[in-house]
C-alpha cells in the first residue's frame, strides 16, 4: 500500500530561518534516504549525524547528545520503537524524537507515540512540516 506525502503548502524548499536545534541524528538503514535527509539538514545549517540501524543510532544518542532524533521505524538490530523507549529511559525529554516512515496506517502513528515519539511523519517527508519540527 502506498501512503499518500503531505503536500507541501507554499511549495518552497527554502533554507529555514536560525534552526533552533542545531544537532540532528539521522537514523535510517535507506542509504540514499539517509544521505539525502543528512545533506539537506547540513544546507540548512544544522550538525548531523547518521546511524544505519537501531543499536549504532541508540549509541549516537547516548553520546553525542542531540537536540533531535529523525528515526525510521524499520530498521535492522533494534527497530525505532526500541530505540525511542531506550533514548526515552536515558535521557527523557532532552531529545525531540521524531518517527520518519513509510508505515502510514492509523495504529502505526499511535503505537510510535506510546513508544516515546513526539512526532509521527510519513515517508516522503513533508519539508516544511520537517522545518517546522526542528525549529526552523
Amino acid at each position: 500500500m502506498m501512503c499518500p506525502p503531505a503536500p507541501l503548502e507554499n511549495g518552497s524548499l527554502a533554507m529555514p530561518p536560525q534552526p533552533s536545534a542545531r544537532r540532528v541524528l539521522i537514523i535510517e538503514d535507506n542509504p540514499d534516504g539517509r544521505d539525502t535527509l543528512q545533506m539537506l539538514l547540513q544546507e540548512w545549517g544544522y550538525q548531523v549525524e547518521v546511524a544505519e540501524n537501531g543499536l549504532e543510532g541508540v549509541h549516537k544518542i547516548l553520546e553525542w547528545r542531540p537536540q533531535v532524533a529523525v528515526v525510521d521505524i524499520g530498521l535492522p538490530l533494534l527497530d525505532g520503537y526500541q530505540v525511542a523507549q531506550q533514548a526515552r529511559a536515558a535521557l527523557g525529554d532532552q531529545v525531540l524524537l521524531i518517527a520518519l516512515t513509510a508505515y502510514c496506517q492509523t495504529q502505526d502513528r499511535e503505537r510510535a507515540l506510546a513508544h516515546g515519539f513526539d512526532f509521527f511523519l510519513i515517508k516522503p517527508a513533508n519539508l516544511e512540516v520537517l522545518s517546522r519540527l526542528l525549529g526552523g
